[in-house]
């Protein structure tokens, strides 16, 4: 699926939002590593990340092509700043209607809008790829990000009281949302 949309953000500044493609992998790849050093909310820590830079392009260029996964970057004066993703949760007919969401933005950049902003792309994207239910998870101390989330649509249908361990501070609830898109 093909994506690009221009917004103003709360600054005044222009964001491009679109879609990421195989020349972006070098970038996708550095911008994973430093948002992921950056908070520890995310699912997965930088060492356990097993992409180069090689492979980063070609997923990249797969989900450009998909019709069931898209990859969005926000774009500030020319510097990715941020990104969302939409997968399928699977294929077989009971689940093919469902769709799981993952966003991260570089921290220096919070606060301006962007999570909105791709968050909203994200859930047009998924309505034009034909989903009926996207989905995410989120650390229950997450404030922000509950709050961006619930903003967009998206409700509570369970948590996880383990849902992840943390190298850092032990046990990190996890909360379920979803938002139905039909």
């Amino acid at each position: 699926m093909i994506y690009y949309e221009k917004v103003e953000l709360k600054n005044g500044k222009e964001m491009i939002i679109r879609n990421a493609d195989y020349n972006d992998g070098k970038t996708v790849h550095d911008l994973f590593i430093e948002t992921h050093q950056q908070t520890d909310y995310l699912l997965t820590y930088v060492d356990e990340f097993t992409f180069d830079e090689l492979k980063e392009s070609f997923y990249l260029e797969r989900k450009k092509e998909s019709d069931r996964a898209v990859e969005l970057l926000a774009v500030i004066d020319g510097k990715v700043v941020g990104a969302s993703g939409i997968d399928p949760i699977g294929n077989k007919y009971k689940i093919k209607h469902r769709c799981d969401f993952g966003i991260s933005i570089l921290k220096e950049y919070w606060g301006l809008s962007i999570g909105y902003l791709l968050t909203e792309a994200a859930i047009k994207c998924a309505k034009e790829m034909g989903y009926s239910q996207i989905e995410l998870q989120v650390v229950s101390e997450n404030s922000s990000a509950i709050a961006l989330y619930k903003k967009t649509g998206f409700v509570e249908f369970g948590r996880n009281p383990q849902g992840f361990i943390s190298r850092y501070g032990g046990p990190q609830a996890v909360i379920l949302m979803y938002k139905k898109l039909d």
